[in-house]
């Protein structure tokens, strides 16, 4: 089981975040912190016992990244995951270089956030299965789930919501089609093609030829993992 602190200054926010997390298989919150300063008291006091911290960037008496510094000044390796309103790039960078798992930018559907954990319990799955002295392949993996997702802006006309929607579309019945997403998303095929194209320019999609059908062939969306 995987222990999470939730580290907001809204009391909202964790309820929501609370909520998320207990709908999640293999997690479970074990404690929750307001500010900078209870934040990390409650991982250095806790070790073993909090294995994930998701943590906003602005708080009282500090911010996210006053608590990462104080964490990795005393050698804590707990991971996080950001999970701010904050867009600004410098803050992003900084919280990169400080070890986030990922960054997440308020506010987000739930599949988004399921989707982003899930992500991180395929990372420390694989971190137990190449323990001892892993093969190449095993650290390529590693790296790969490691590598921390940073807020992009979405081009003009694409929601968060309606993207996150089509990821999971893709994942669910992939490889789709404009139509074939359209068709179960209640949108019309160019509005379902923007995303789709999107996301392959992203890196998150793979897109090809779909031969079969007789005119012109149509092009075919694969989520990268499966593709």
């Amino acid at each position: 089981m995987i222990g999470v602190l939730l580290v907001d200054d809204e009391a909202l926010t964790l309820e929501l975040h609370r909520t998320y997390v207990e709908r999640l298989e293999g997690f479970r919150v074990v404690a929750e912190c307001s500010g900078a300063r209870a934040a990390v008291a409650a991982i250095l006091e806790r070790p073993g016992e909090i294995d994930l911290v998701l943590l906003d960037v602005t708080m009282p008496n500090g911010s996210g990244l006053d608590v990462l510094r104080h964490l990795r000044a005393r050698a804590s390796d707990v991971d996080v995951i950001a999970v701010t309103g904050v867009r600004d790039a410098d803050v992003v960078r900084q919280m990169v270089s400080l070890g986030v798992f990922q960054y997440l930018v308020k506010p987000f559907p739930f599949s988004v956030f399921r989707e982003r954990l899930e992500q991180y319990r395929g990372y420390r799955e694989r971190a137990a299965e190449a323990a001892g002295t892993p093969t190449q392949s095993e650290i390529d993996a590693l790296l790969g789930a490691f590598r921390p997702s940073v807020p992009v802006a979405l081009p003009k006309g694409l929601s968060p919501e309606t993207l996150a929607k089509v990821t999971t579309d893709v994942r669910a019945h992939g490889p789709v089609s404009a139509v074939e997403c359209a068709a179960r998303l209640g949108m019309s095929r160019v509005a379902a093609r923007r995303y789709l194209e999107h996301l392959v320019e992203a890196g998150r999609l793979s897109r090809s030829p779909r031969y079969g059908a007789p005119g012109r062939p149509e092009s075919e969306y694969a989520w990268r993992d499966e593709a």
